[in-house]
C-alpha cells in the first residue's frame, strides 16, 4: 500500500496560503506645500483681505510751478477658505473577530487618510496657480509672456521654454533665486531625450551621467536648466484643449498639462499662500446601531495664487511620451 501521497491525502494540504504581510501601495512624493506662504493671522471668518499699495510716480518739476501730488494706486486681494475634506473608513465588530488581517486593517486606516488628504492639498494647490491665470491669453506683465503652449515640434518643451521663463520672470522684477519648475513626467522624458542635451551640458561633462543615472533623482533633476531646479509631478492641472497666440501665431494643444516655472524665495515672494482652519484631525467612534468602529480624518484649508507676476506656465502636450 502506497504511503502519505498527494492524491490520497488531500485534507491534509492546504490548497491555499495567505502571506502574513499585506501588499503596500508606491507612493509618490508630494512638494507643493514647500512653496506656500502659510498665512497664521486667520483665526476666525470668512474671508481676509491683503491690501496692497503701489509704486510711486514721478514728474517734470520747474520753478515756480505748484506741486501736484498723487496718491498710489492701491489694490485688495481676497483670501478664502474654499475646501472642507474628509477621509473616513468603517470596520465591523464581526469582521474584527473574522479577520486575520483586522489588526492591520484598522492600522492603516489613518496613515492612509492623511495621505488621501494631502493628496487633495497638494492637487488643490497646483490647480489655483492655473485658474489664477486666463486661459488662452499670454497674461503678459511687462510686456513679457506667463503663459504660453510649448515651442517644439508636437507641442513639446524646448530648453528655450525655460529661457523664455526666465526672461519673463526677469521683466516681472521676480528675485531670480530659488527658480523652481514644476514639470510633468512627459516632460522629463522630452528633456531626457532630446539631441541637445549633450551640447547644454558638455562644459561640465555632465551629460555623461545621462546614459548611467538619468537625469532625474526622486522626483528632482541632478542639475538645475537655466537657473530652474526641476522637479516632476503626477498632480499638474491637465489641459483638455486650449489656443494661446504669440507674436500673431495661434498655437493649440490638447491633452496637454500646464508645467509651472517661477521663485521660491521665502517670504512674501512665494507665488502660493495658503491656511489651514483646520490641520488633518482624526476621530473616531463606535457605532452602536451598526456595529462598527469608525475613522474619519477632516481638514479645512484654502489656497491661492498670490503673486501672478511669479507664475509662469507653459503649455505641454502629455502625448509627447514613449511608445
Amino acid at each position: 500500500m502506497a504511503g502519505f501521497m498527494d492524491a490520497n491525502t488531500q485534507y491534509l494540504i492546504r490548497t491555499t496560503l495567505w502571506s502574513r504581510q499585506i501588499k503596500e501601495l508606491l507612493l509618490d512624493e508630494l512638494n507643493a506645500m514647500k512653496f506656500v506662504r502659510i498665512i497664521s493671522d486667520f483665526p476666525d471668518g470668512y474671508t481676509l483681505n491683503i491690501p496692497s499699495i503701489g509704486e510711486a510716480e514721478t514728474a517734470d518739476f520747474t520753478e515756480g510751478q505748484a506741486i501736484k501730488y498723487n496718491a498710489m494706486d492701491t489694490g485688495n486681494f481676497t483670501f478664502s477658505f474654499d475646501q472642507y475634506k474628509y477621509s473616513a473608513n468603517a470596520i465591523s465588530e464581526k469582521f474584527k473577530r473574522d479577520s486575520f488581517y483586522s489588526a492591520d486593517v484598522i492600522a492603516a486606516f489613518v496613515p492612509r487618510q492623511h495621505r488621501a488628504l494631502m493628496e487633495a492639498v497638494e492637487t488643490r494647490i497646483f490647480t489655483q496657480a492655473n485658474a489664477g491665470q486666463q486661459s488662452g491669453s499670454t497674461n503678459q506683465i511687462n510686456n513679457a509672456d506667463h503663459r504660453w503652449v510649448a515651442s517644439g515640434t508636437s507641442q513639446a518643451i524646448t530648453f528655450q521654454d525655460f529661457a523664455k521663463a526666465r526672461y519673463a520672470l526677469t521683466k516681472a522684477n521676480v528675485p531670480l533665486t530659488n527658480l523652481v519648475a514644476v514639470i510633468d513626467p512627459s516632460v522629463a522624458y522630452t528633456l531626457e531625450t532630446q539631441t541637445n542635451v549633450v551640447n547644454l551640458l558638455t562644459p561640465s561633462q555632465r551629460w555623461q551621467e545621462l546614459p548611467e543615472q538619468g537625469l532625474v533623482n526622486g522626483f528632482k533633476f541632478r542639475f538645475n536648466i537655466y537657473g530652474f531646479d526641476c522637479y516632476e509631478s503626477n498632480y499638474l492641472p491637465s489641459i483638455a484643449s486650449e489656443s494661446i497666440t504669440v507674436g500673431g501665431t495661434s498655437v493649440s494643444v490638447t491633452n496637454g498639462v500646464a508645467n509651472y516655472f517661477f521663485s521660491a524665495a521665502p517670504g512674501d515672494t512665494t507665488p502660493w499662500v495658503g491656511a489651514f482652519r483646520q490641520m488633518p484631525t482624526v476621530y473616531s467612534k463606535f457605532n452602536m446601531d451598526l456595529q462598527q468602529e469608525e475613522y474619519m480624518t477632516i481638514a479645512e484649508y484654502g489656497f491661492k495664487l498670490y503673486r501672478p507676476e511669479n507664475m509662469v506656465t507653459v503649455l505641454t502636450a502629455t502625448g509627447v511620451v514613449p511608445t
